[in-house]
């Protein structure tokens, strides 16, 4: 560690902020990182790059009743520079740009305020940046901003993501035409002659995850402020360059205190609040599953939150508002802190139970408070006991078939890896497993992790057309009457560009008992993912659809038609079949 003081140094054209371990110059008044000098390296960021190619924060915007992800593409620059904390200690520095009405159309109608801050003794920087939109503003969409920075390539030979997803990486030139073979959708291709030799025959690829449901989308006299980040920047390095996971153990241990740090205190913005002008809300949450248990039990591990007031599950579409979570402990007790003031609901779903809760009054967070909402019990939707399942109701279809990969697209990384879901192409292998039919699932003698493919996806015509598929639960049904009404509870764990419909004994059956209509945009399927948005529906099933004896579900996925017919689809999270509340039906 350095005990040098933070500088400022301020040029024509540059700033730079230096702490004696490392020093970062910045364009001004654009407030582009153009430099990054650490460890005895004058530059971590691509050199080879144009100034404003290299460290930036950048947003993607359109035009209200825009449709879709695209946009325009903006890295943001400031118009002005201003320095807002300056001491031995700390520098904070901002680079604003406003908007004018005489701008519509060419910029994004937002102020924005790019702030950088550097502290004594510390091996890294943090930014944030302040978005406002005023009421009288014109609407707007947006779908992307991230902040961004482009490392160079000789220097940056490893990634790590997590403890059991780390190694060495291909090389940007890797994706050039003359190295690479053009896969299903832009951002995959096939490596068929890198640099490294050792990397043939992999993949390279982006994620771009939940679509069109996630763009934020302003409507007309509404105003907005967010504050994105602070985000840390952490630098390190070790002199035993052959053991990366020092690096990435160092970086751990960082992070539990940047963590342990938050909110953090440093930020001059009026607009990021410290811990003494926040709230906190604490409780117990317990399920009341009568079917399962005659008494409440606690919400072990229950994910509880505030978000902005909505319906229950409506958190999951919202990205204007700020959002704070926790984990219930395995007596379903929680604690949230440091929430910023406002007005919220609280939110909660449970792993082993379907559903969204929604506590049903708002609570007003405000400077200092300390809510205590003591217990609060939510029924799970339930009408009877169940019949039959499928699944394990956790939003996630991991638990489901997942097939090895195409050998050809294989990546190393996966193999004997828990997360099997994340090799490319596992969509094609649906139709080589069901060459001539669609899945059928036996009730009592069926396994769904070895028989319940993990995603419902179209099959492939002999002339590269694609048809929708139709899959089968078949199962008994004894002591039936007629004038029963079972329920059928559909949880999915993602659809993109999906229509579910549902018959029972007829495949034919026009209209069908259930259509989902076209739901999604999650992409989860082409972005090897096992989740995305959560779906729930719950269906009646009169009981003059049914037979005593054999009876059959059909779920038809009718999507298939667009350019990107491969990846319409779902993944179920959670199949149930449940009796009438006083049932004398039961299942074999």
């Amino acid at each position: 560690m350095s005990s040098q003081s933070v500088q400022l140094i301020i040029q024509d054209r540059y700033v730079v902020m230096d702490n004696g371990i490392l020093q970062v110059t910045l364009s001004k008044p654009d407030g582009i990182v153009t430099g990054i000098r650490y460890s005895g390296i004058d530059n971590l960021l691509e050199v080879l790059n144009e100034e404003v190619n290299r460290g930036y924060w950048d947003l993607v915007w359109s035009e209200a009743g825009s449709v879709g992800t695209t946009g325009t593409f903006d890295v943001i620059k400031g118009t002005k520079f201003k320095v807002r904390v300056e001491n031995e200690e700390q520098v904070e520095i901002s680079f604003t740009r406003k908007w004018y009405p005489s701008q519509k159309g060419e910029l994004v109608p937002l102020n924005i305020d790019k702030r950088f801050i550097m502290l004594r003794n510390s091996s890294g920087f943090y930014s944030y940046a302040i978005y406002e939109h005023l009421k009288e503003w014109p609407p707007f969409n947006l779908p992307q901003t991230r902040i961004t920075f482009k490392l160079r390539k000789e220097k940056f030979h490893y990634m790590a993501i997590a403890d059991n997803r780390q190694r060495y990486m291909p090389l940007p030139d890797d994706r050039s035409p003359e190295r690479s073979q053009a896969l299903a959708y832009p951002e995959a291709v096939l490596l068929v002659d890198p640099i490294e030799p050792e990397f043939k025959g992999e993949m390279f690829l982006s994620a771009h995850y939940s679509g069109e449901d996630l763009v934020m989308k302003l409507k007309p006299d509404e105003p907005w402020k967010k504050v994105f980040g602070p985000v840390f920047i952490y630098l390190n390095s070790k002199s035993d360059a052959t053991d990366p996971s020092l690096l990435w153990d160092d970086a751990k241990k960082q992070m539990m205190t940047e963590v342990q740090s938050w909110p953090y205190k440093f930020p001059a913005s009026k607009d990021y609040p410290p811990s003494d002008e926040r709230g906190n809300v604490k409780g117990r949450i317990q399920i009341l599953d009568r079917y399962v248990s005659k008494d409440r039990v606690p919400g072990n591990g229950a994910y509880v939150g505030l978000a902005p007031p909505g319906d229950a599950g409506s958190w999951q579409r919202d990205c204007k508002g700020y959002q704070f979570w926790t984990r219930a402990d395995e007596k379903g007790y929680y604690s949230i802190q440091n929430i910023r003031e406002g007005d919220y609901n609280l939110y909660a779903w449970c792993p082993g139970f379907i559903g969204d809760y929604r506590y049903d009054a708002t609570i007003s967070i405000t400077a200092g408070c300390d809510i205590d909402v003591d217990d609060i019990v939510y029924e799970p939707p339930r009408d009877g006991p169940t019949l039959w399942e499928i699944g394990i109701p956790d939003r996630s279809a991991a638990e489901f078939y997942v097939p090895d990969p195409n050998p050809m697209y294989i990546n190393k990384l996966y193999v004997n890896h828990p997360d099997r879901f994340r090799q490319y192409g596992l969509w094609e292998r649906y139709q080589e497993l069901y060459p001539d039919e669609d899945l059928i699932y036996c009730i009592g003698t069926s396994d769904y992790t070895k028989d319940w493919f993990f995603a419902q996806v179209p099959r492939k015509n002999d002339d590269y057309t694609y048809q929708g598929t139709t899959w089968q639960i078949k199962f008994q049904l004894k002591h039936f009457s007629e004038s029963d009404t079972l329920k059928l509870r559909i949880a999915l764990a993602t659809a993109n560009i999906a229509e579910l419909q549902i018959r029972i004994n007829d495949s034919k059956a026009d209209p069908p008992l259930f259509t989902t209509g076209v739901i999604g945009n999650d992409n989860t399927i082409a972005r090897h993912g096992i989740h995305g948005l959560y779906w729930l529906y719950n269906i009646d099933i009169p009981g003059t659809l049914l037979v005593e004896g054999a009876n059959t579900l059909f779920l038809t996925q009718t999507m298939s038609t667009s350019p990107l017919a491969p990846f319409h689809g779902l993944m179920y999270d959670y199949i149930r079949l449940e009796g009438p509340s006083s049932s004398s039906s039961s299942t074999t």
